[in-house]
């Protein structure tokens, strides 16, 4: 990787030279026309003369804040470039919607163009022939599919440990990068109840004492109470819109399950049916005596790990049947019947692709009453690249009442491509398709996994280290902002939450892969992935049209306004 030398303190040196011009030209008024430098006024004109000062600094100061930073790029041998923060500087910018009959552009690009802007007139339809285009893509807002919730993270132990090991002006670039309007504007923040594999120990929240039916003694652990409660509430503060928290339990107490471990080939054991439904309450009662209110929460991670035991981290066993049991007699009365938390959401599954359609269906099977208190099905990413997304419609198109949110992904999680990759575009490739895929097919959000990592992609006490859209070097006081992260931003920053998802229609032989919305606010976004060579594409949006030359290797966001 080359040295980065970009900018320090971009603010203080853009206002430095501005009040050095103020004091000169008022001292040489002053003096040219009788009256005295700024020193000698009288005390009355000097507190004037201040308050004026600081309201001019206010406003160099807003302006300093409010202007685009572009990406501090660094090269990776080999990869594309990632965007270096630290407690100075970090790259931003503010969204703001094209005013009427224009449209905007965004687009990264393998070669290390970020959110590259650029702007334009919407033209009509007919003066655009469909041959000046190898693609053309006709975006039909009146035709809609389904509200879109958001987008987002996950707020683990690992990823809180990260980001407290930075300064504290970097923490805060790191959240503002995620969280803040100028930054992703991420709105949905999944976090782990009790331990998972990314923390530094195998925990949950009422290990002791053993069989304590009552719950007795649930307790926050030292890591929600240091690093992920922080996290999140540093997010709430930076983002300009209510969060939506999902908890999810990797396991519950040793004692309830049927080995007595963390992990391995294990069940519930039904006499703890019920503790485990209020683990579930009590963890939601905490949270919120901790001013952080949770939107929803999942049943169980991958319960398919507890029954084919090939992860060696914290995981409980399910089948269709025995989850079915649980959530119609204990989890879901449980919450339902809680006023205090009975809208929370309820999403069921929380496993990959493949098993969805076979795992849903088995479960309502087995006890049709879990369609009365589950509101989504919650799906996971590492199999996505050999299961065909139309799998997914086996939800939309049978249960439309439900809702399907794309819960966690990850890369490096492959034996032969393991861990962090710094400056990886084929990663951000990887998760730009499955986002316009799953977004085709019914999603109505996705979560990325971990927010940050460290370079060896960790800490993780089970040893499964993987990638993260920020990888941070606490000791440079630095964090780095991958591909993935820009991928996932092409989507979030500009698909806000009650978007709807709108039909586009190919009237070329070739195409991009694409996925379109109409926004609350009333402008038409497309997202074009480009995998090969550039292309020329004709975008119509009923009699309006628009001409691009769209880049190699890219992610495009085009935001229109008819």
């Amino acid at each position: 990787m080359q040295p980065w030398s970009g900018p320090k303190v971009p603010i203080t040196l853009a206002a430095l030279p501005r009040w050095m011009a103020i004091d000169r030209a008022w001292n040489r008024y002053m003096t040219q026309n009788g009256g005295a430098p700024f020193v000698l006024l009288d005390m009355e004109r000097r507190y004037t003369m201040l308050i004026l000062w600081f309201v001019i600094s206010l406003f160099i100061l807003k302006n300093a804040v409010a202007a685009d930073r572009p990406c501090a790029a660094r090269a990776v041998d080999g990869q594309s470039v990632v965007c270096v923060c630290n407690a100075t500087y970090c790259d931003s910018f503010a969204h703001a919607p094209p005013d009427d009959g224009k449209y905007v552009t965004y687009t990264s690009t393998k070669d290390g163009l970020r959110f590259e802007k650029t702007t334009g007139d919407l033209e009509d339809a007919s003066e655009i022939e469909s041959s000046c285009c190898s693609i053309n893509l006709a975006i039909n807002p009146d035709t809609q599919y389904q509200t879109i919730e958001g987008f987002g993270g996950a707020v683990t132990d690992a990823a809180g440990i990260n980001w407290k090991s930075l300064s504290e002006t970097a923490q805060d670039n790191l959240i503002q990068s995620y969280c803040s309007d100028s930054g992703l504007k991420y709105n949905i923040l999944r976090v782990p109840i009790g331990g998972c594999d990314f923390s530094t120990r195998a925990y949950t929240l009422n290990d002791l004492p053993e069989d304590d039916k009552d719950l007795s003694n649930f307790t926050l652990a030292p890591e929600d109470i240091n690093y992920k409660l922080p996290m999140i509430k540093a997010c709430m503060r930076a983002a300009s819109s209510d969060l939506k928290i999902i908890g999810t339990t990797w396991s519950p107490p040793v004692w309830m399950k049927s080995n007595g471990k963390i992990s391995g080939f294990s069940r519930l054991k039904t006499e703890y049916y019920l503790d485990y439904a209020l683990y579930h309450l009590k963890f939601l009662q905490k949270y919120k005596e901790n001013n952080v209110s949770a939107w929803g929460i999942t049943t169980t991670n991958e319960p398919m790990n507890g029954v084919i035991p090939l992860a060696n981290f914290n995981s409980l066993g399910w089948t269709p049947s025995t989850m079915a049991k649980w959530i119609a007699e204990y989890l879901g009365p449980t919450i339902r019947n809680n006023s205090e938390f009975k809208d929370v959401k309820i999403l069921a599954c929380d496993d990959q692709r493949f098993a969805i359609p076979i795992w849903f269906n088995q479960m309502i099977k087995s006890d049709n009453r879990v369609l009365d208190y589950i509101d989504g099905v919650a799906v996971h990413f590492y199999w996505d690249n050999i299961v065909p997304s139309a799998t997914l419609k086996f939800v939309t198109d049978n249960y439309p009442s439900k809702f399907l949110l794309a819960t966690e992904a990850c890369e490096g999680t492959l034996p032969w491509d393991k861990g962090v990759k710094l400056g990886s575009w084929s990663r951000a490739e990887n998760y730009v398709k499955d986002i316009i895929e799953d977004l085709a097919n019914g999603m109505v959000g996705w979560i990325d996994w971990n927010l940050c990592l460290n370079s060896a992609g960790g800490p993780n006490w089970a040893g499964n280290f993987v990638d993260s859209s920020i990888i941070v070097d606490a000791e440079k006081d630095e964090f780095y902002k991958q591909p993935m992260f820009y991928a996932l931003g092409h989507f979030s920053k500009f698909v806000t939450p009650g978007s709807r998802r709108v039909k586009v229609t190919r009237n070329s032989l070739f195409s991009l892969d694409n996925v379109a919305f109409s926004t609350p606010n009333g402008t038409i976004v497309i997202v074009l992935y480009n995998g090969g060579r550039s292309r020329k594409v004709r975008l119509q949006v009923k009699d309006k049209a628009i001409q691009l030359n769209v880049a190699a290797h890219s992610i495009t966001t085009v935001e229109m306004l008819l």
